[in-house]
């Protein structure tokens, strides 16, 4: 009779595993592949040449004038570009998405196969172009005998700024062209049919429709130029440091691994809170 009952008795459903037991995987990988190596920086970072424990690496790279003016370099190249990417990322879209020219859909994808490209290509192309030996500053050289060429802006803040909003200008374009999309066409058209202008048309209907994009593909071109070092190296702008490059510079030319460090620790700083500023722009705009 007890053996008739127990097998008639429904069988326990498996255990489930607790949801934080997947997580694990995932953040030991994380740990070990990014947040290790961080930590490795950061403590090598108050850890100076001297040993022991020590805020004076600190100290002493905020008092160079080295780490100062490459802050400020890196700030004003990456919100110089941010403001041209900008500018000229609405100009490009509102002319692919709203004047109708044979190959605009092309143009359009040609800009999701751009996002794919690393930047020190586009850098090596404008090179061929104004380089010192670039083609511009050869035909000028062939039509006049002279012995160098006018374009010698490469090498310098402009260059590297020119390099930066050539290559980044699609990081706003792919967000506006999305934005554009969505736009109700009929709202153009009443607005034309009222007796708007084109620019008044942009200006009181497109632009409002785009400010989220351009918050978003702001935020990320901003964050990106920050970090930026390809394009810095291969300009050739030996006058231009940035707090990549000075990274670079303290840890590989002079060895100097708590200044890196500490540099590195700046960088981060500000790339996180950029990002997290970022995010909360994209999650407002819907991106």
């Amino acid at each position: 009779m007890a053996s008739a009952t127990l097998a008639a008795a429904p069988a326990r459903p498996p255990r489930a595993v607790p949801r934080w037991v997947w997580a694990l995987p995932p953040v030991a990988v994380l740990g070990l592949v990014f947040l290790y190596p961080l930590a490795l920086v950061v403590q090598q970072s108050v850890r100076p040449d001297t040993g022991g424990t020590s805020l004076k690496p600190y100290a002493d790279v905020f008092a160079s004038e080295a780490f100062r003016e490459a802050l400020a370099t890196t700030v004003w190249l990456a919100l110089g570009s941010t403001v041209g990417c900008l500018v000229l990322g609405f100009a490009l879209a509102l002319v692919i998405a709203f004047v109708p020219f044979p190959g605009a859909r092309a143009v359009s994808r040609f800009i999701d196969v751009f996002l794919s490209f690393p930047s020190f290509l586009i850098t090596l192309a404008l090179l061929f172009v104004y380089g010192t030996k670039g083609i511009a500053n050869g035909v000028w050289t062939d039509a006049t005998g002279a012995a160098a060429g006018p374009f010698q802006f490469l090498t310098t803040p402009w260059g590297v700024l020119l390099a930066e909003i050539t290559y980044f200008t699609p990081f706003v374009l792919r967000p506006l062209l999305a934005a554009f999309s969505q736009l109700d066409t009929a709202q153009l058209e009443v607005a034309s049919s009222l007796g708007a202008k084109p620019a008044r048309i942009v200006r009181r209907v497109i632009l409002p429709e785009a400010l989220p994009a351009l918050a978003a593909g702001g935020s990320l071109v901003l964050v990106m130029c920050l970090n930026e070092f390809g394009i810095v190296l291969f300009t050739g702008a030996k006058g231009v440091t940035t707090l990549p490059t000075l990274v670079y510079g303290k840890a590989i030319l002079e060895s100097d691994y708590p200044a890196a460090c500490v540099v590195a620790v700046v960088n981060i700083a500000i790339s996180v809170g950029l990002y997290g500023l970022y995010r909360v722009v994209s999650r407002r705009a819907g991106a």
